[in-house]
């Protein structure tokens, strides 16, 4: 039987500056739903990486010393190593300084003009570098950069174009036949409204530096780091085994990467004659003391520094429960909530549970039974809803029937009867606790695993536990005091 295929991928990140809980929060998503899917059987790719052209990595290397390639060679390791600390494991890391992707990009760009739909002109607009874009007084008022709140630069150099305007109706007709192409449905309405407005074509080389990939069609060109970026989505499918992933499930993006990804990127493949994606989820912001998380804002928080401090469970469970991921709403970053939730939840509900009833089956044992308690679990609207990027109340479901398994501790007390039915019920259940949390927490749900003698898989949920010795286990979160902040 052939499995069924899921490919996800993330935004990649700049490497003009460090990682950042702002770019984990999206990869720690995509983490926990490439483990979803794995757990239900399926063959995936998870793809992540760093966007390493342009301007604005020019200027970092210049400012650090540095040639852009040993600039970006030093920060994307520490991309990787961000990535590792939290437990994220993506079957490619790409970069698009990666031989393969610019052979790729190269090709992609000849398909485009073999179209009709590049052509040379000059170009001349208000640019913020942060960004790596062209903004609209209508979109930056006072030509200031929205996002950066710094001045917009006025730019006028040649350039080559792409024939965005030509792609208004098919991009209209795509988002009415396709609604699911752009997720949720409020950033779908408003990229419906503009691209109605009418579409622009778009700049898609520089020759005011040359830290890029060769333009194919001209010297002296470079491409736009955006065309370049958008492209390694299909670029990390190209290689020898990775064809079959093709076209993505879903790009998981930060809202301000909507326009981009849901106008640019359908347009461009449309005229390279590839297959379009399924679909684009734009989130939220997590934000810091109600403003957007940047290096250049100066309130970055290293994802290492958390997981030093907190221990990567709890970073990445904090990060899922907290914020209304499927909604597309921002979420505030609050070091206190983190600790609450890691000491309410984690330790006294989970940890408390698995602790209390594994003690009391090394004394007593395990009798085989049918699992009454186990029918109140609601593994398929769980499904559904992590299904439907609503990660935070498939949560919510899953603690409810932790507080239920706490509740049938008290209410039985095996404590006082001895009773091995109960205890083998409570067991059971934990085994599909812990299934069902694998995807969010990945280390405790293996040593969960490990105690209990059972394997990570959604079919064995319905699969009985084995009576057998239950092995000691240690404690799986210690409480953490207000005062460690």
């Amino acid at each position: 039987m052939v499995k069924k295929k899921y490919y996800i991928t993330t935004a990649i990140d700049y490497v003009n500056a460090e990682p950042h809980i702002g770019h984990a929060y999206q990869k720690i998503i995509a983490d926990a739903l490439a483990r979803w899917h794995k757990l239900k059987g399926e063959e995936v790719f998870f793809l992540t990486g760093t966007d390493e052209h342009g301007k604005k990595v020019q200027k970092a290397a210049e400012k650090a010393g540095k040639t852009p390639k040993e600039f970006v060679d030093e920060v994307s390791v520490k991309f990787k190593e961000a990535w590792k600390s939290l437990d994220i494991q993506p079957n490619r890391f790409i970069r698009t300084s990666d031989a393969d992707h610019q052979k790729i990009v190269k090709e992609f760009i000849k398909k485009c003009d073999k179209n009709g739909d590049i052509y040379k002109g000059k170009y001349e607009g208000w640019y913020c570098v942060g960004c790596e874009a062209y903004y609209t007084e209508r979109d930056a008022p006072g030509f200031v950069c929205p996002i950066h709140k710094k001045p917009l630069e006025k730019l006028e150099e040649e350039s080559y174009f792409f024939k965005l305007s030509k792609y208004q109706d098919f991009l209209l007709k795509l988002y009415k036949e396709h609604p699911e192409f752009v997720l949720p449905n409020s950033r779908r309405n408003e990229v419906i409204n503009r691209v109605k407005e009418g579409l622009n074509d778009f700049s898609i080389t520089r020759t005011s530096f040359d830290w890029g990939i060769p333009f194919p069609l001209e010297k002296g060109h470079v491409i736009y780091v955006w065309f370049d970026a958008l492209i390694n989505y299909y670029s990390a499918t190209r290689k020898k085994g990775n064809e079959k992933f093709w076209p993505a499930n879903v790009h998981l993006l930060g809202k301000d990467n909507t326009w981009f990804h849901t106008v640019y990127w359908p347009a461009m493949l449309k005229s390279a004659g590839i297959e379009l994606p399924k679909t684009t989820f734009n989130h939220g912001f997590i934000s810091f003391n109600g403003q957007k998380i940047s290096k250049s804002l100066g309130n970055a928080i290293s994802p290492k520094t958390l997981v030093e401090k907190y221990g990567a469970d709890s970073v990445r469970y904090f990060c899922i429960r907290n914020f209304p991921f499927g909604s597309g709403d921002d979420g505030d970053f609050d070091e206190k909530v983190l600790i609450e939730r890691h000491n309410n939840e984690l330790a006294n509900k989970l940890g408390n549970l698995v602790s209390r009833v594994r003690g009391l089956v090394e004394k007593n044992g395990l009798e085989k039974c049918e699992n009454k308690l186990l029918k109140k679990l609601k593994v398929d609207k769980i499904s559904k809803l992590i299904d439907n990027f609503e990660l935070d109340k498939a949560l919510n479901e899953i603690f409810a029937f932790i507080d239920i398994c706490n509740e049938y501790v008290q209410s039985k007390k095996p404590w006082e009867t001895k009773d091995k039915k109960v205890l083998y019920e409570l067991v059971d259940s934990i085994k599909a606790i812990a299934i069902l949390l694998f995807p969010f927490i990945p280390e405790t749900s293996g040593k969960i695993a490990k105690q209990f003698d059972f394997e990570l898989l959604l079919k064995n949920i319905d699969k009985p536990i084995k009576v057998k010795d239950i092995k000691k286990g240690e404690i799986l979160f210690r409480k953490i005091e207000l005062k460690d902040i």
